[in-house]
C-alpha cells in the first residue's frame, strides 16, 4: 500500500458554528459546500492552498465534553498542516495568539512548529519544512531535541519567503 499524503481529517466538534468560525477567521479555511441535504451538523472545510476536495470535516455533538485524549484516555494527539514560508508561519503566530489559541512553538531542527488549540482544545500543529537543499548536519542533528522557536532568528538563516518542504514533502 503506497499512501501519498493525508487527504483529509474529520473531527467531532461541540458547537459547529464556533469551529467552522475558528477555521475560517484564524487558519483561513474556506467551507466547501458539500454537506448532504438534510445534514445540518456537519461542514466541510479547505485549506487556502489545498488541492484536496476538503482537508477538514467536522461533524456536531452538541453539548460533548472535551477530549480527554493524552490526559485519560488514548486518541489523536494532533494534525499537523504546513505553510510554505516563514513569513506565513510568523503570520500565523499572530492570528493564534491575537485569538488566544496559539499552545506554543518549538524548533524540532528540520521542522519549525506552532502548537494550537481550537475552540474544543483539540491541538494541531503548524509547521514550516526546511529545504532539502538547505539542511545542515546542525539542524539534522537537532531533530533530536525540542528547542524554543525563535521565527526572527529562522527568518534570519533561511529567509522570509524561502518555499519549506522543497525535496522533502514538496518536489524538488
Amino acid at each position: 500500500m503506497g499512501i501519498h499524503r493525508l487527504n483529509h481529517a474529520v473531527l467531532f466538534v461541540s458547537d459547529l458554528a464556533r469551529s467552522v468560525a475558528f477555521y475560517q477567521d484564524v487558519l483561513g479555511f474556506n467551507r466547501v459546500p458539500m454537506t448532504p441535504d438534510g445534514f445540518a451538523g456537519a461542514a466541510f472545510l479547505q485549506a487556502p492552498d489545498s488541492t484536496n476536495d476538503h482537508d477538514l470535516g467536522l461533524f456536531e455533538l452538541p453539548g460533548a465534553a472535551a477530549s480527554q485524549a493524552g490526559r485519560a484516555t488514548v486518541g489523536l494527539y494532533h494534525l499537523a498542516w504546513e505553510v510554505d514560508t516563514l513569513d506565513e508561519l510568523s503570520a500565523t503566530a499572530e492570528r493564534l495568539a491575537a485569538a488566544g489559541a496559539l499552545a506554543g512553538a518549538s524548533d524540532h531542527g528540520s521542522t519549525k512548529s506552532l502548537y494550537g488549540r481550537d475552540p474544543d482544545g483539540l491541538e494541531f500543529e503548524i509547521v514550516w519544512l526546511v529545504p532539502a537543499d538547505k539542511l545542515d548536519d546542525g539542524a539534522l542533528a537537532a531533530r533530536r531535541r525540542i528547542g524554543r522557536l525563535d521565527i526572527d532568528a529562522e527568518k534570519a538563516r533561511y529567509g522570509g519567503q524561502t518555499r519549506g518542504g522543497v525535496g522533502i514533502s514538496v518536489p524538488a
